[in-house]
């Protein structure tokens, strides 16, 4: 599994749609709100052209792509972090993923009620990011009360940091702004991931548009605000219009990439949707490659190899040994891992070593 990637958004913006069109997800879609109450969800090979290039070379009887996970949740409504509509399960479903696309309505349709007036996609994400941090903010207050009572009688280095970061976040959120900290630093990782803010979820925002606004997209006023009011939040803005989506994925891959020229862009939205997950989240692909089988497996880029030998199986990081490592253009340019091989492009690596994008690998582990 790639990783899971939640559309997050008010009622009737189309997430549903979206959500169909991206993965052919048969999710219901329909005028009123609330239609979707349990969450959808739907499997998408990541793409990569280099995976069949691998499988074409080592003549791999299977193939099996990185993927990644759609969620299509529940829509939101003002009063959400008080628990108003479906509030409750729409923040606990939040939390389930590993980034949230915001997705926003940047079309015009008298014939789909939007829960509130006129379309404004930049007013939108502000009421969606409102209540995402009223609710981070009752987690917090709760969490430094009692953590600042267990201070008072010791607590260690780790409860004081925790306070002090819970402290900070509030300041932020307070003042309408999205908390940040330390990434580097493991201690102040590991607390924030046990805090579970909804703030701090990796997100992007995904603008469902026309094939009008499509095509002026980042031209006109509307779109031109949305990206001002994202960028505020540190957020990029991706244009997807389900209608070109439909259609493109009925086309030939030379068709599909003549159509991309016409429009002026070099991506479907599915790909750019995947491939700013990726970025945002920081994941590099490897493969194992060979006969039997050709496989994209997604890691954290500063993976060890034994953290990435235990994507393939536990066993593997428990009882690592070494690992052999073919970088991907080596491979292909030599024709083959066993011709890679003789050239002296084969690679012993330790548990100390990093992996890298693109590395093609095989595990030697004992246990």
């Amino acid at each position: 599994m790639g990783f899971a990637c939640g559309f997050v958004g008010l009622p009737n913006v189309g997430k549903s749609t979206l959500f169909n069109a991206l993965c052919k997800g048969g999710a219901q879609a329909a005028n009123f709100p609330f239609c979707t109450i349990e969450p959808n969800t739907g499997i998408v090979p990541v793409p990569d052209p280099r995976i069949q290039k691998l499988v074409d070379i080592e003549h791999s009887a299977k193939v099996v792509p990185a993927t990644m996970k759609f969620i299509d949740i529940a829509g939101l409504v003002e009063g959400a972090s008080k628990g108003e509509g479906l509030g409750n399960q729409f923040l606990g479903h939040i939390r389930s993923v590993d980034a949230v696309a915001h997705v926003v309505r940047l079309f015009d349709d008298p014939d789909i009620i939007h829960v509130k007036e006129g379309v404004d996609p930049s007013r939108d994400l502000e009421l969606i990011l409102t209540e995402l941090m009223l609710a981070d903010l009752e987690i917090l207050q709760k969490r430094l009360e009692k953590n600042k009572r267990l201070t008072r009688v010791g607590g260690d280095a780790e409860l004081k940091m925790d306070v002090a970061l819970s402290e900070q976040f509030v300041a932020s959120l307070e003042k309408g702004e999205m908390p940040t900290y330390d990434k580097s630093d493991e201690v102040a990782c590991k607390i924030v991931r046990e805090m579970q803010l909804l703030t701090l979820t990796p997100a992007f925002v995904c603008a469902n548009t026309d094939e009008e606004h499509f095509k002026s997209f980042g031209k006109d006023d509307l779109s031109q605000k949305l990206i001002a009011t994202a960028a505020r939040h540190n957020m990029e803005v991706i244009p997807v219009c389900a209608k070109l989506e439909e259609e493109l994925q009925e086309l030939s891959p030379e068709d599909a990439e003549a159509f991309l020229e016409d429009l002026g862009v070099k991506e479907t939205g599915l790909q750019r949707v995947i491939h700013t997950g990726y970025k945002m989240l920081d994941y590099i692909t490897f493969f194992t490659t060979g006969p039997d089988e050709t496989r994209a497996w997604t890691v954290t880029r500063g993976s060890t190899a034994p953290q990435a030998a235990g994507k393939i199986h536990t066993d593997m990081q428990r009882g690592f040994i070494r690992m052999e490592v073919e970088s991907y253009d080596e491979l292909v340019g030599h024709g083959s891992w066993n011709a890679a091989k003789e050239a002296g492009k084969l690679r012993i690596e330790g548990k100390e070593y990093i992996v890298q994008d693109g590395d093609c690998v095989f595990v030697r582990f004992n246990v």
